[in-house]
């Protein structure tokens, strides 16, 4: 070939990559700031299988009550993500999202809090106090995320760490809940046993599982595209120190393996890791892990029976020792493992969240409680069609084992 042609050949393959480089660039969806949204996307939906099928399944532990708990936790998602793009629409008030994703992002991270929040009145409440209970819980939740997040009236100065949410997000929903309890419990909710069996058991252990598993885009949704990976090594670690924490701890404050321990105090290390788990170090995260996995079983095999007979306060699915404890911990924690860290900002940050939360739950249960009570609490057959025969049922064949475990 001359050199003409070959000349000829090399212009026109510049070009054609040239032209082909400007027309993909001006294409819908190859920005770099498109691809990152749907990164986040991916991510978002992650973190909607561990709303409706984790935290879902993670409360049907209660044995009568897991149809109700199903449809609350859908009821409860489906109440706070529009509300809080409502908020995010006309008021802004914590602080607007670049995006339609991280507005969606944001949305659920306010529906974990709730979710988290209701557990701790699980079964106590009816269907549509659930629906009263997310109506009042949203504007709270945001306007304590504006205030120690984004700066709101001041109070704040200085940046508060909290990444993956440890205090805004799991001590937050977890205070409000024992709030909210605290101003419903009756004398009888306390009296009434929390059973469960193993059907009931082994739900709770696969919401905890999915929980697990997709964790790491919880902590990871809204950070730099850079620092997603680091993020995502530093959790799965303090899950995996967590969990190992729980079933020795268990086993030494028990005597054996207790399931609601493996079901709960397990995610301990992905509430605590929240607050520094993109900037913590693989061995620190590993050992902040341990630490809110011995925190948390020591909670729920230690001071929840305590506490509840001190304060005759139903916690019905110990969210203070999986949410509550740990969350506090990620957050004091993150004093000593991120550098350059404000001692008087952040203890600022965690004192308007407690404040904040006991508070507002407060003044939120007595509300919730002007809609009247449960008959019985912990059963769905109060509220479900055709309930009270499958747990006649269910009762009978309980009554004729024991019987003839009795005869034998």
């Amino acid at each position: 070939m001359k050199k003409g042609p070959k000349f000829a050949l090399l212009l026109t393959t510049l070009l054609l990559a040239a032209g082909g480089a400007a027309y993909a660039s001006e294409m819908p969806g190859t920005s770099l700031a498109s691809l990152t949204d749907v990164q986040k996307y991916e991510r978002a939906i992650h973190i909607m299988a561990m709303l409706l099928v984790g935290f879902g399944f993670l409360m049907v532990f209660v044995r009568k009550y897991g149809r109700s708990a199903l449809t609350a936790t859908y009821l409860l998602v489906s109440v706070s993500l529009p509300l809080y793009f409502l908020k995010e629409s006309f008021f802004s008030v914590g602080g607007s999202a670049e995006g339609v994703i991280d507005k969606l992002i944001l949305a659920e991270f306010a529906a974990a809090s709730l979710l988290i929040c209701a557990g701790a009145v699980l079964g106590r409440m009816k269907m549509q106090q659930y629906l009263l209970l997310a109506i009042l819980f949203v504007p709270f939740y945001a306007l304590n995320e504006w205030i120690v997040l984004n700066g709101g009236l001041g109070l704040v100065a200085g940046k508060f760490v909290d990444t993956g949410g440890s205090i805004v997000i799991h001590a937050f929903g977890a205070i409000f809940g024992l709030a909210v309890a605290a101003s419903m419990t009756t004398l009888k909710e306390y009296e009434t046993p929390i059973e469960s069996d193993d059907t009931s058991d082994r739900y709770s252990l696969l919401g905890s599982m999915v929980l697990w598993v997709f964790w790491p885009s919880f902590c990871a949704a809204l950070v730099a595209p850079a620092d997603v990976p680091r993020t995502a090594v530093n959790v799965i670690l303090a899950l995996c120190g967590s969990t190992l924490a729980t079933y020795f701890a268990s086993i030494k404050l028990r005597g054996k393996i207790s399931a609601a321990d493996i079901a709960n105090a397990t995610l301990a290390g992905g509430v605590a890791i929240g607050s520094t788990c993109d900037m913590a170090i693989p061995g620190a995260a590993f050992g902040i892990g341990i630490l809110a996995g011995i925190v948390s079983t020591f909670g729920f095999a230690v001071i929840q029976g305590k506490l509840t007979d001190m304060t005759k306060n139903v916690d019905t699915c110990g969210v203070l020792y999986l949410h509550g404890l740990p969350g506090l911990v990620g957050g004091i924690v993150a004093l000593f493992v991120v550098t350059g860290t404000s001692l008087g900002t952040q203890i600022a940050g965690i004192l308007i969240t407690v404040v904040m939360a006991a508070g507002t739950g407060l003044i939120s249960g007595k509300v919730i409680a002007v809609m009247g009570r449960r008959m019985e609490p912990y059963t769905d057959a109060e509220e479900f069609e055709g309930e009270e025969e499958t747990v006649d049922v269910e009762d009978s064949l309980v009554a004729i084992a024991v019987l003839a475990e009795e005869e034998t």
